[in-house]
């Protein structure tokens, strides 16, 4: 088993220096995700919505996220099979969901709910 301190992956670089916006469902999907995870801080890729998760998977990551009481982004991979490819390939996981904070992949919902137990969310969330 591998320690949460080595499956943290950078994603973008200087958050000053942001890409240009890329509509959804335009474009190369590299572009358009590199860019959503340096525009929000937190980010989850997952099935459904916040409001309407689509499997346990991610409505077990939303409420960990939620009992944080912090905001966070999300896509719903269910809309763009483009997308749902696109994001395994591009973090080298295999499933959803998946969460990017401060540009970094983070993992999917047993390393969220891992990591909320442990209180190190909390720490990564607020730092």
């Amino acid at each position: 088993m591998r320690s949460f301190k080595n499956i943290f992956k950078v994603v973008s670089g200087d958050q000053a220096a942001r890409p240009a916006a890329v509509p959804a469902g335009g474009g190369d999907v590299t572009a358009r995700i590199r860019h959503d995870v340096a525009a929000n801080p937190i980010l989850i890729y997952m099935k459904g919505s916040p409001e309407a998760p689509q499997c346990g998977f991610s409505a077990a990551t939303c409420d960990a996220l939620n009992s944080l009481g912090v905001p966070y982004a999300s896509r719903d991979v269910l809309q763009d099979p483009e997308l749902r490819q696109g994001i395994k390939e591009f973090s080298n996981w295999p499933t959803i969901p998946q969460v990017y904070i401060n540009g970094k992949f983070v993992g999917g919902c047993d390393i969220v709910l891992e990591l909320r137990e442990s209180g190190e969310l909390a720490k990564l969330v607020k730092g």
